[in-house]
């Protein structure tokens, strides 16, 4: 058997004050005829049924604007926690102390922006980004391809940082260092490692630091060239090659398998190893690409890059 509804609230005291009505109608009559009761009664039923029907649709109005209300407050809110991803096209020799620690520590302290890198040799890095690759930052390890980009119309001219310094060195296989003690020893070696100078700001500073010292032209029947400065690494701490010049903060990274025998002579070099940095002029994500490049500045992560053999370059 169907259980009777309860009515209460709103609807139940509108239906308590019809029937309080009819009685009072019923006692007015008195002994008038089962008619006119039965009309009176009637009419109280409709009025009170009514009054209950239009409670009911008042309240089911009423719920469904809230619940229309309440999910178009989540669509906002689900929007406005999108998450943004920027990418970062950086040299190759920044990679660890990017992956390691500088984007982790980023992404948390700014929650809803996801950094994704991308590490090769600069010169490779400026064609990619001239033939439409979407970075929001470029971060390069000379100041030739920033400028050049930036000539380009490419970059943002006014968040151009000349952020770090670095240091080129004469690395050799670690346990190879007989007959190796100054940076022109690379003379004596039988195959050598070098950056493409056509590409890689390491080969093109080799290049100007050897030809300086007037070395450049008698190796370069023994010379490999790599097209990032990590392939010139590897193949020195492989033993492919008995000796090569990267960068320090490279050496550094794998001390258990190169040995650094020196630094390019002072004078060498017409200016330091700078690594700028900068925002891309065509990114989509300019707020959060800007705020990226200054977190690179900040002490924290300026720590963090000293750590890895960089300098502060400002």
């Amino acid at each position: 058997m169907k259980k009777p509804r309860l009515i209460t609230g709103k609807q139940g005291f509108l239906l308590f004050a019809a029937a309080v009505a009819a009685a009072g109608m019923l006692a007015g009559c008195g002994k008038s005829g089962s008619s006119g009761q039965t009309a009176a009664s009637g009419t109280t039923a409709a009025v009170a049924t009514e009054a209950v029907t239009e409670a009911e649709a008042e309240k089911e109005t009423k719920g469904e604007t809230e619940a229309a209300e309440t999910g178009t407050a989540v669509t906002e809110t689900a929007a406005d926690q999108e998450e943004v991803t920027i990418l970062v096209a950086a040299a190759a020799s920044l990679k660890n102390a990017y992956e390691e620690e500088l984007i982790p520590m980023f992404e948390e302290q700014n929650p809803g922006v996801k950094v994704e890198g991308t590490y090769d040799g600069s010169g490779k890095l400026q064609t990619q980004i001239e033939e439409g690759l979407e970075a929001d930052v470029f971060m390069s390890a000379a100041t030739k391809q920033m400028t050049a980009l930036d000539e380009e119309g490419m970059i943002a001219s006014d968040t151009i940082v000349d952020l770090l310094e670095n240091k080129i060195v004469l690395i050799v296989p670690e346990g190879g260092e007989e007959g190796f003690s100054v940076f022109e020893d690379i003379a004596s070696a039988e195959s050598i490692a070098l950056g493409d100078p056509a590409s890689v700001p390491a080969g093109q500073y080799a290049e100007e630091a050897l030809t300086a010292l007037g070395i450049w032209d008698e190796i370069q029947d023994r010379v490999s060239l790599g097209t990032n400065v990590t392939e010139v690494l590897n193949q020195v701490a492989a033993g492919s090659a008995d000796a090569g010049i990267v960068y320090a903060t490279d050496a550094a990274g794998m001390a258990d398998q190169v040995t650094v025998v020196a630094e390019a002579p002072e004078g060498s070099l017409k200016a330091k190893v700078i690594y700028p940095v900068a925002v891309v002029k065509a990114t989509a994500h300019e707020e959060q690409a800007g705020a990226f490049v200054e977190f690179l500045q900040s002490a924290e992560a300026l720590k963090v890059f000293e750590t890895y053999g960089f300098a502060d370059g400002r």
